[in-house]
């Protein structure tokens, strides 16, 4: 037996439905004009219909009553003519007795059309008779000339006209329906079709993007229908994919040159080391056991240090950290003082100047500044923070050689050394400046390298301060006596 599941979800095609939109549409309109208007134009027959036969009943009232005027003036003679009135061809005047005292050409030698003859209450009365064979069906109007007893009665009318009743009527609203059904299944299907027609283009520009080419758009229609607002969105999407395309393309490049910095400057430690244990292995006389472990235990703590700060720029990276308020002026005076540099470091520290951000990490900023100024200064570094209204300064600059201008920007990549860094470098991993850079960034503050004024670097950071409420008072612009700090 056949089984009858489906995936849930997925829709059954039925074979009798459209089934495009197109389709669709213009089917629901088809069938709409044939419920409204078929019952309307059945209904519109009818009444044409009834207003024919009152039509024809209002001709032979009007003949029978000029008829009725005529022969109460001794104007009417025998025969009647008929041609004041048109559709009305039979009439006949007939005495209280019955007797034909005159009577139309059509009429002529009849005996009377009816029995029926008015009251002198209702001197007006119709009938409709097919008493005769030779007129065959007639309606007649029969009126009362006098209110006597013995007045006479006058027969006007015409035959029922059966043919337009019974056919040409109906034929007639057939065809007028349906022309109006074919006028809105026509008008449905073009108006759709234009309606659609920028679907249409999307879908298939759509279909011709490929993830290799996000350039493409759709064309827009203009106005601000449904399908200009669907254009636009789509090539809203289309702009921020084509980004983010960008931007995980310059995140790989990033990586990739990232591992390749790294397996680059993990290498020469390594080979160092492995150099030393071989050569000591070789030459177990030769070697001084506490020289060897000096330099392998220096290599082992260069691979830790680099090691390290990688996995410091893999946090930052990530998901960042709750942040709380973190006095600037006070952090740098107690990490000042509790440093042990070989030259003394100078501060000039704004009171209360208050930032948002992670202890630990503005921490990190202070520390591998002051380390790269005590690498690059003569005789002394100065630390300076201030503040206005919005924005927090930490400015730490030395005395020595100073950076230039086209190196500015370079510095600030992972594991870039100036070759003047190189050759008087102390154990730098070459990743402090891009930590710098990375948790400045993320604590959405800048930093900047320009000349001081004892003429060596001057490394800005610049960080937003910490909101305050609104009846909070404002930090005081006032600062700390400039102190210094010696190395012990």
């Amino acid at each position: 037996m056949r089984s009858s599941f489906r995936p849930p979800g997925r829709r059954v095609p039925r074979p009798w439905r459209p089934r495009s939109i197109r389709g669709q549409v213009t089917a629901l309109v088809a069938l709409l004009s044939m419920l409204l208007l078929v019952p309307s134009g059945v209904l519109a027959g009818m009444v044409a219909r009834q207003e024919l036969a009152n039509a024809g009943w209002l001709d032979a009232r009007r003949a029978a009553g000029l008829m009725a005027a005529a022969d109460r003036a001794g104007r009417l003679h025998d025969p009647v003519v008929t041609s004041s009135v048109p559709g009305v061809n039979v009439v006949q005047v007939v005495a209280a007795d019955g007797r034909v005292l005159a009577s139309s050409p059509d009429a002529r030698g009849l005996p009377p059309l009816s029995t029926l003859r008015p009251t002198a209450d209702d001197p007006q009365r119709d009938v409709q008779t097919c008493a005769n064979t030779r007129l065959g069906c007639v309606r007649l109007s029969a009126v009362r000339v006098s209110a006597d007893d013995d007045s006479t009665v006058v027969y006007a009318g015409g035959p029922v006209r059966t043919v337009i009743a019974t056919g040409v009527f109906d034929a007639l609203f057939a065809v007028q329906v349906g022309v109006l059904i074919s006028i809105a299944i026509w008008a449905a299907w073009k108006i759709t079709g234009r309606t659609l027609r920028p679907v249409e283009a999307i879908r298939a520009e759509l279909a011709a993007t490929n993830v290799n080419d996000l350039s493409s758009r759709v064309p827009e229609p203009a106005g601000d229908d449904e399908i200009s607002r669907l254009a636009r969105t789509v090539n809203s999407t289309l702009e921020r994919l084509e980004n983010a395309k960008g931007r995980m393309e310059q995140a790989l490049s990033a990586q990739r040159q990232f591992a390749s910095d790294a397996s680059h400057e993990l290498r020469t430690p390594v080979a160092g080391l492995r150099a030393q244990l071989e050569e000591a292995k070789m030459h177990p006389q030769d070697t001084d056991l506490d020289a060897l472990l000096d330099r392998t235990l220096g290599d082992v703590d260069r691979l830790q240090a680099i090691m390290a700060d990688l996995l410091l720029l893999a946090k930052i990276g990530g998901t960042p950290p709750a942040m709380g308020e973190v006095d600037l002026s006070e952090t740098v005076r107690m990490e000042v003082s509790r440093r042990a540099d070989r030259l003394p470091v100078r501060l000039r520290l704004a009171r209360a100047t208050i930032v948002q951000g992670v202890d630990t990490q503005i921490t990190r900023i202070l520390t591998n500044l002051l380390d790269n100024a005590q690498r690059h200064a003569r005789s002394a570094v100065m630390v300076e923070v201030r503040h206005d209204d919005r924005h927090a300064e930490l400015v730490v600059s030395d005395d020595g050689d100073g950076i230039a201008e086209a190196d500015r920007e370079r510095i600030f990549e992972r594991f870039t050394r100036l070759d003047a860094s190189r050759c008087r470098d102390r154990g730098g991993t070459g990743l402090g400046l891009a930590i710098v850079r990375d948790i400045v960034r993320a604590h959405g503050g800048t930093i900047g390298v320009d000349t001081g004024d004892a003429g060596g670097a001057r490394f800005t950071v610049r960080l937003p301060l910490h909101p305050r409420p609104s009846d909070a008072p404002a930090p005081s612009g006032t600062t700390m006596s400039l102190a210094a700090f010696s190395a012990h």
